[in-house]
């Protein structure tokens, strides 16, 4: 495989990556990501401490130790577009050399998780609880720029729900992409586990009308119609799809864990957010570090 043009991977004059502003050796092989900078604190102020702190843009990144292992949590900011530059770079961090510009021969496999919020699309799931996303249907797009298969069971799971709201979403093509098995089977033991609906939007994409006309007025309702089997639509937010697919595509393990805030069905939100977000982190820490 020839080199990695200056034009693919950028690199910054210290030796970091473009975006993240990180160097190699500053990224641990357990990552947690979370969307909003501010919550970067609220996750390594728990670590024993801390090695490596920056920040670029959204992103913040602090590296460091908790019971003797090491990680790092970052922000991504906001939707897909930002996960397709935080999941690229993380990838490159840990398995392309930066001297020679070529992917290195072993590939290291990273544990990815997402500490999010979300917002429940199914009248059993109400607000202040925490759920995980055993599997994630993009409505985004991100992943249709990838050479990236699914599964028979993921295909069949996803032509079901496609024709399921073709009727009504017609230019929509989702895609779908599941958690990492490890993962999934370590958070499975606390926290139920659901579908998650990736959208590329906060508003009309997630089915909000405030001021503009929305194309599918009907679309919480409609999603929470839907059945597959035992499976049926859990949760909305903006990250998640995107996570897995290119988890799965890069070779690592991904998951998402869900802070449900909002329920869309009861149309009612959390009166206490921060509760429910602190013992998110504080759970997942144990978790990770058990």
């Amino acid at each position: 495989m020839p080199n990695i043009a200056e034009s693919e991977l950028v690199i910054n004059p210290d030796g970091s990556i473009y975006h993240l502003h990180l160097k190699p050796e500053e990224l641990a092989d357990t990552i947690i990501t979370v969307g909003d900078p501010g919550r970067v604190e609220d996750v390594s102020k728990y670590f024993d401490n801390i090695q490596h702190k920056v920040q670029y843009r959204e992103f913040v990144t602090n590296t460091g130790y908790l019971n003797n292992k090491r990680l790092t949590v970052v922000s991504t900011g906001i939707g897909t577009d930002n996960i397709d530059i935080v999941m690229n770079e993380l990838d490159a961090l840990a398995n392309i050399d930066f001297n020679t510009r070529m992917v290195k021969r072993e590939i290291n496999s990273l544990n990815i998780i997402r500490l999010g919020t979300s917002g429940s699309v199914n009248e059993e799931i109400d607000i202040d609880t925490v759920l995980i996303s055993e599997v994630a249907i993009g409505m985004d797009g991100l992943m249709h720029f990838y050479e990236y298969e699914n599964s028979i069971w993921e295909t069949v799971y996803i032509e079901a729900f496609t024709n399921f709201i073709r009727p009504n979403a017609s230019s929509i093509k989702p895609y779908i992409a599941s958690a990492g098995e490890t993962l999934l089977a370590k958070f499975e033991k606390r926290y139920p586990k659901g579908t998650t609906l990736t959208a590329c939007g906060f508003y009309g994409p997630q089915g909000r009308t405030l001021r503009a006309k929305h194309e599918f007025p009907d679309f919480i309702e409609t999603v929470n119609k839907f059945r597959h089997k035992h499976f049926r639509i859990t949760n909305l937010e903006m990250e998640t799809a995107g996570i897995y697919g290119l988890g799965k595509l890069l070779g690592h393990q991904c998951l998402s864990v869900n802070a449900i805030l909002a329920n869309r069905i009861h149309q009612t939100f959390s009166s206490n957010p921060k509760k429910i977000i602190d013992k998110m982190i504080e759970d997942a820490l144990e978790l990770i570090t058990s």
